[in-house]
């Protein structure tokens, strides 16, 4: 199978259809290598986490947690007195994060082992971040459920791959090696965001790594999707610049 990493839609006649409730196999058997070959990516990670503008006491939702590297930075943001609830549809993946938050005595840390269109998230949650969900973020039923449990005006934060410009060849390239076994499709893969649209306002959007990456920050609407009201106690962040 080819695909053209040139054009505009890039990537978007490859598509891996794959059942309902089955987890792709990067997921699977590079589990235990996950934290390893993404290793280069944690500074975007770390700006996810460090973009939403917590308090101490807050609940965060993180969104597609896999092997939970992103808790141990949204634990300190939001102290012993918040609560980050990581939700993740691989056994594999959620393993990690366990061992993770038992090997450090994470009181505060609740992990949800469940595709999120089916996760029972018990709290309306202050925040959500998203870090390298492409397909999380590309299904509305997901989306809606994880808006169910967010306070209007909720901070969301997403990160992740995205094409680089056309021509900007040798960037793609590297994108399409290294998110091939982590996404189903590259359907709209220029604009990994744009699903998101619909369910928040203020959207902010900055490229990272050379074009190949992305930070976005947004509020959740108020509306039938999000929880009950809650005061809003910070003000608007812009991300920071790309790299």
């Amino acid at each position: 199978m080819s695909v053209d990493v040139t054009a505009e839609g890039v990537g978007e006649r490859l598509a891996r259809p794959r059942p309902a409730g089955t987890t792709l196999p990067g997921y699977v058997e590079q589990a235990g290598r996950y934290e390893q070959r993404t290793a280069a990516f944690q500074q975007w990670r770390q700006q996810l986490v460090e973009m939403l503008p917590l308090k101490r006491g807050d609940v965060v939702l993180d969104v597609g947690c896999g092997t939970g590297l992103c808790l141990p930075m949204a634990r300190q943001r939001v102290g012993p007195e918040g609560t980050v609830i990581g939700i993740d549809g691989s056994p594999q993946m959620l393993d990690l994060a366990r061992r993770r938050a038992r090997d450090h005595r994470w009181r505060n840390v609740m992990l949800i082992e469940a595709p999120v269109e089916d996760a029972e998230i018990p709290v309306s949650a202050d925040a959500a971040l998203f870090c390298a969900v492409h397909d999380i973020l590309r299904s509305r039923s997901a989306l809606r459920r994880v808006f169910r449990h967010l306070r209007p005006g909720a901070w969301v934060a997403a990160t992740g791959g995205k094409w680089a410009p056309p021509w900007m060849l040798g960037v793609n390239m590297l994108v399409y090696a290294v998110h091939l076994p982590f996404v189903s499709s590259f359907a709209d893969f220029h604009r990994p965001w744009s699903q998101l649209e619909e369910f928040v306002e203020g959207l902010q959007v900055v490229d990272v790594a050379a074009g190949g990456g992305y930070l976005a920050l947004a509020r959740a609407k108020a509306g039938p999707l999000t929880g009950p009201a809650a005061p809003v106690h910070a003000p608007a962040v812009t991300p920071p610049p790309g790299r």
